[in-house]
């Protein structure tokens, strides 16, 4: 696993304007566990967003935890909120059933430096995610 600075370069994602840079956790991941990399947003604490693709296969499910560490060692769930409800922030796992694309709001103010994805119970499904971070 890749431990990836946001706002540094990262050939596989564009830099979206200078408020917002992309890190790539995962393309094309299958199975159970973490993230291929993991993001480490320094001293940032504004908001930013999760994007995850996922592409299925036969009698497709994964439960999905979008998890942050203040240290790297002890990890929780973050708060994210869907765009159509972008103040509405909860922390319960995603489950995954279809091939889909969705935008996950992260909660701003939130203390945590490093960011990743855990895919547990996987049937059939690849995984791509991607963080966004705001430059604040």
């Amino acid at each position: 696993m890749a431990i990836l600075t946001v706002g540094s370069a990262d050939s596989t994602r564009a830099r979206l304007s200078p408020a917002m840079a992309g890190v790539n956790l995962a393309t094309a991941q299958a199975g159970n566990g973490d993230s291929t990399n993991t993001a480490d947003r320094g001293g940032l604490t504004g908001g930013g967003a999760v994007v995850i693709t996922s592409a299925i296969g036969a009698t497709p499910t994964v439960t999905l935890n979008i998890q942050g560490s203040v240290d790297g060692v002890a990890w929780f769930n973050v708060p994210y909120a869907l765009v159509a409800t972008p103040r509405t922030f909860v922390l319960t796992a995603l489950t995954i059933t279809t091939a889909v694309t969705t935008t996950y709001i992260l909660q701003e103010l939130i203390p945590w430096r490093f960011i990743k994805t855990v895919a547990s119970a996987n049937t059939n499904v690849t995984l791509t995610s991607d963080l966004y971070q705001s430059g604040s």
